[in-house]
């Protein structure tokens, strides 16, 4: 038993000392970083030691601008990208013929560049001195107002990317619910149809339960991508995000790394730290509540 096990953490080495490399050696760093007062990015030096990087951070209005978008781009994305997942997850699997076919068309959007799809969204919103954007157009047709959704009002902006975001993850989701369908044993089906239940009951006594799972590795994965949304913002907006008044907290970070304000380690550590308590917190939540319903 000793050998066998002395052979277990022999092979497990390789990816144990990866983790140390990559993943805690990091974040201890990052915590050090976090609390290192009058951090000199020159002279590798710093003051003092405690917590005035977090206090700054968390008074810093460009991050409690990023906090505040951040959360409302997981507060609605989440729930509603997962929904319609669901939604149309659920009607592929009632279709027979062409199946392959709508899965592969409702994918490409997730093998699709990000920043391609950010040019694209950008074409049918943005207003140029040539054109309005062809939703600017459908509204016109409808009788509505024009709507700079790039560079217009706050809400225009928060409206299109969580558009953005949703119509990004949302293959991924629509992939693994067809997939967890498909896994649900047709037995307990024909046993519901042979008693004349009704298919939204089936749908929400069998088919819900059975999925429940996958359901919530989707809401927990689909909150912490939210959180580490930077990329999606940027294609739409740019990447000055702080005059737009889109950034996120991923975005705080690399600005205080690398942007137009650069050179402040000890602050982008302290946003990142801020950032992983936030994420690790609510997935905690979310394991808990959902433990508890999928006991139930």
């Amino acid at each position: 038993m000793n050998q066998n096990s002395n052979r277990a953490w022999l092979y497990l080495l390789p990816s144990v000392l990866l983790l140390v490399v990559f993943l805690i050696y990091p974040l201890i760093d990052v915590f050090i970083y976090s609390a290192e007062e009058g951090y000199n990015f020159a002279s590798q030096t710093h003051s003092g030691v405690g917590t005035y990087n977090y206090s700054y951070v968390l008074h810093d209005p460009y991050f409690l601008q990023a906090l505040k978008n951040t959360f409302i781009l997981v507060i609605i994305t989440v729930p509603v990208s997962t929904g319609i997942a669901l939604l149309i997850s659920a009607m592929l699997s009632s279709i027979r013929p062409l199946r392959q076919l709508y899965q592969t068309v409702y994918f490409l959007p997730y093998v699709t560049n990000t920043l391609a799809v950010g040019l694209v969204f950008m074409v049918l919103f943005q207003k140029t001195e040539y054109t309005d954007g062809l939703v600017n157009l459908m509204l016109q047709w409808f009788g509505g107002e024009t709507v700079d959704f790039i560079d217009g009002p706050y809400w225009a902006k928060m409206f299109v990317l969580c558009f953005y975001t949703i119509w990004v993850v949302m293959p991924f989701k629509i992939l693994v619910l067809t997939s967890a369908l498909a896994s649900v044993n047709p037995d307990y089906y024909r046993a519901a149809r042979v008693d004349g239940t009704p298919k939204l009951r089936i749908f929400t006594k069998i088919t819900l339960p059975m999925i429940a799972p996958m359901i919530v590795y989707l809401v927990i994965t689909g909150f912490i991508g939210a959180f580490k949304a930077y990329s999606d913002a940027v294609a739409l907006f740019g990447t000055d995000l702080n005059a737009a008044g889109m950034n996120t907290i991923v975005g705080y970070v690399y600005d205080m790394l690398y942007g137009d304000s650069g050179g402040y380690p000890s602050y982008a550590s302290a946003a990142a730290i801020i950032l992983f308590v936030i994420v690790l917190t609510i997935t905690c939540i979310n394991l808990l509540v959902s433990k508890r319903q999928l006991e139930n």
